[in-house]
């Protein structure tokens, strides 16, 4: 996967992805993510590959201070659509280089993100950079299975997938571990099919 490759690929899914990861498990997996997550009108709240705003739709948004990114041009014309009566503001940035100043954000969110940027490492480091000390990232997101390699089979259909603008091998332990010095798991909630989606909320370590 490249940036230019997401451009094309996810203008082909805007018209129709709302039906597929906005409605019946995917949305009630969604539900999931903002249980137990409290928002208040004076933090600054990131999202990230925020699509088409199927995640704002499941929050107090007019109560919020937010912003959301996405590199598709197609998902951000659909998310400002939905929230055009909004005060969220809605911009075209790479994930995986944002410019956001640092220490900037108080949440981030990341929700089917990491999977489908380019290089996940870069876009959780981005995520850091960005988040004020103690703040949390909450992500929802697909990963392979916790100390267990892929399957024969994922692996063999893992680069068709990947074509399709996604990827099923994205390891957050991995993540983690390369960027453990910064970060503290808060929670770690398997969600979907088995525990391949999962809800993980981490704190930023005030080092």
């Amino acid at each position: 996967m490249n940036n230019r490759w997401n451009e094309i690929i996810y203008k082909c899914w805007s018209p129709v992805y709302d039906n597929f990861f906005n409605s019946g498990k995917f949305l009630e997996a969604r539900k999931k993510i903002f249980q137990g997550e409290k928002f208040v009108g004076n933090q600054n709240i990131l999202f990230v590959g925020v699509g088409t705003g199927a995640d704002l739709e499941l929050i107090n948004h007019k109560e919020l201070n937010i912003t959301a990114i996405d590199y598709s041009n197609e998902m951000l014309e659909k998310a400002k659509v939905k929230f055009k009566d909004s005060s969220i503001q809605f911009l075209k940035m790479d994930a995986q280089d944002m410019s956001f100043k640092n220490n900037q954000f108080d949440v981030v969110v990341g929700s089917l993100v990491l999977s489908v940027v380019p290089n996940a490492d870069k876009c959780i480091k981005e995520m850091i950079r960005v988040l004020k000390p103690n703040g949390n990232i909450i992500i929802f997101d697909k990963f392979s299975p916790k100390g267990k390699n892929l399957s024969p089979l994922k692996k063999a259909i893992r680069p068709l997938i990947k074509l399709l603008g996604t990827d099923i091998g994205v390891n957050f332990e991995a993540l983690y571990e390369n960027n453990k010095e910064a970060l503290s798991v808060k929670n770690d909630t398997p969600i979907l099919f088995n525990g391949v989606y999962r809800k993980i909320v981490i704190t930023k370590v005030n080092t």
